[in-house]
């Protein structure tokens, strides 16, 4: 015969639940192991339903005789996952469960689970093994945006560029460093006709008697490409107090393009200082200090495919190291 199909369990959301803490109490879990694991899949804003689905395995006529019923599943990944102690006798059995899952529904996407497995699944979903990215996780406070709500809100924000730019073409400027890996997704996802072109700002660290506030902030590194007449989108990774922006926008504007907007990806609006007329802006962000998707501390981080708050301790302990060193070298 052929076998029904699987059987959502009673009383389950059809839709993802919200990946935040305040439901998590919403959900009775059978095993502190999903406690845990369903704190790290939050923890990563990866979103889940614990238990939806039953599937029925045996039969006997018409009534079913064995049902399996996965820990969870996965919804943005169309994955099931069931998790297992490191008891080998447990292992095995549900081993031969999921053999025998995959023989009657080969359509579905299931796997077994244990604790060493966690972040090398992580990882298949794109959101990095933090150990390979040289940042503990010991050190992230919490993370802010995935690497899925990052590429979902870029690809936003070229679709809005395009449609405003309509019949135009695009010169892109970024601000060096932090803006590499936005301004190359944004542009990847602009589909009217683009130049790219990058500037660096730095600051004099200690200008001498007789040097004037302009002179405190200078380009480092200049556009190569004439801005005259052009339709300038400045791109920045984060704008702060606004000094930096409102420095960059001032000059740009002297040399005379046809137009000057500009796209922000993250905004830490409570540190503003001097308001700047930003047009695209990503995301919002708390006061706190952040590192991944092009944002460093100390240039490290950059590389990391989320945006990711430090933990205070990483600031405290670093200082402490370098401290150490100084004394260390008298």
């Amino acid at each position: 015969m052929t076998p029904p199909g699987p059987v959502t369990a009673p009383g389950r959301p059809d839709a993802p639940r919200e990946t935040s803490p305040v439901n998590f109490g919403r959900v009775s879990f059978a095993h502190p192991a999903e406690v845990e694991f369903a704190r790290l899949l939050d923890f990563y804003r990866v979103a889940w339903h614990y238990e939806p689905t039953s599937f029925p395995l045996g039969w006997d006529g018409d009534r079913v005789t064995e049902m399996f019923t996965p820990d969870f599943y996965l919804p943005e990944q169309d994955l099931y996952v069931e998790l297992t102690t490191m008891k080998q006798s447990l292992i095995q059995r549900k081993h031969r469960k999921l053999r025998r899952i995959r023989e009657v529904y080969p359509e579905i996407n299931i796997v077994l689970l244990t604790r060493r497995d966690y972040y090398e699944l992580l990882a298949r979903f794109g959101y990095g093994a933090v150990e390979i990215t040289s940042l503990p996780e010991s050190d992230i406070e919490r993370i802010l945006y995935s690497p899925a709500e990052i590429a979902e809100r870029v690809a936003a924000l070229g679709a809005q560029i395009s449609a405003d730019y309509a019949g135009r073409s695009i010169l892109l400027v970024g601000l060096l460093k932090g803006v590499t890996f936005f301004l190359a997704d944004l542009a990847r996802a602009i589909t009217r006709p683009v130049a790219i072109d990058y500037l660096s700002v730095s600051a004099l660290q200690h200008p001498g008697p007789g040097v004037d506030d302009e002179s405190e902030v200078r380009f480092s590194r200049d556009a190569d490409i004439d801005l005259s007449g052009q339709h300038v989108l400045l791109l920045e990774d984060i704008v702060n107090t606004g000094l930096t922006l409102d420095f960059v926008i001032t000059k740009l504007w002297q040399r005379q393009p046809a137009s000057l907007e500009m796209c922000v990806l993250f905004d830490k609006r409570e540190r503003r200082l001097i308001e700047t007329p930003v047009k695209y802006t990503g995301f919002t962000i708390p006061n706190a200090y952040v590192v991944g998707y092009g944002l460093d501390y100390q240039e490290r981080y950059r590389n990391l495919p989320f945006l990711c708050v430090l933990k205070q301790d990483v600031f405290h302990r670093e200082h402490g190291a370098r401290l150490a060193e100084i004394n260390g070298a008298k």
